[in-house]
């Protein structure tokens, strides 16, 4: 079985999280941030986990935190349901559009946690959600999730487009990267026989 589930609790946030690779994309979120809880919710649903997120946070001061330690908790809950990860896929990528965008998410589930991110946002807002907190979840979940992750939108116009193209992409690139390759058997897909 291939879950996790990870508590984070903070001055800032209590975050509750439980994560099953091996689900059907169903979904419970609960962050108290609209657009982020549309995101999570999409990100469960084209990676084919079973996702569900409870969050305290502390809105009344902005989103950051909320957004941020979301990302962390989730990237530490899909570290432990990998495990050693034997016999998975490991590398993935996808070019995800989203009617006038079109994003590549590429991926490594590497243990070596590296982010490039080469997506913009003409606004600063989509909504009430500050664009600029896409990038600081991609971030947490990559590095508490040990990943080398490249994200890049080729084009787009429109923010919500982008925001949800890079999501969907990373979900598809996952659920690729993964699944469990039937040549590798029970080996790790390295030479160094650890990831």
């Amino acid at each position: 079985m291939r879950n996790a589930t990870v508590e984070r609790r903070t001055k800032e946030t209590d975050v509750s999280i439980s994560l099953d690779l091996d689900g059907t994309g169903q979904a419970e979120i609960e962050t108290g941030v609209g657009f982020f809880d549309h995101m999570l919710d999409l990100f469960a649903r084209h990676a084919l986990f079973d996702l569900k997120v409870k969050v305290v946070g502390d809105l009344h001061i902005d989103q950051h935190h909320t957004v941020e330690d979301t990302g962390i908790a989730l990237g530490e809950a899909f570290r432990k349901a990998l495990g050693d990860k034997r016999g998975i896929t490991r590398y993935a990528d996808v070019h995800l559009p989203m009617d006038e965008t079109l994003t590549r998410v590429a991926v490594d589930i590497s243990g070596r946690p590296f982010l490039v991110f080469r997506t913009e946002f003409a606004r600063e807002k989509i909504g009430h959600f500050d664009t600029d907190l896409v990038r600081e979840w991609f971030q947490a979940f990559t590095f508490n999730a040990g990943l080398t992750l490249h994200v890049e939108t080729l084009y787009g116009d429109n923010a919500h487009h982008i925001a949800e193209s890079s999501f969907k992409g990373l979900a598809r690139a996952l659920r690729k990267a993964v699944s469990v390759d039937p040549r590798e058997g029970e080996r790790i897909p390295s030479t160094k026989g650890s990831l």
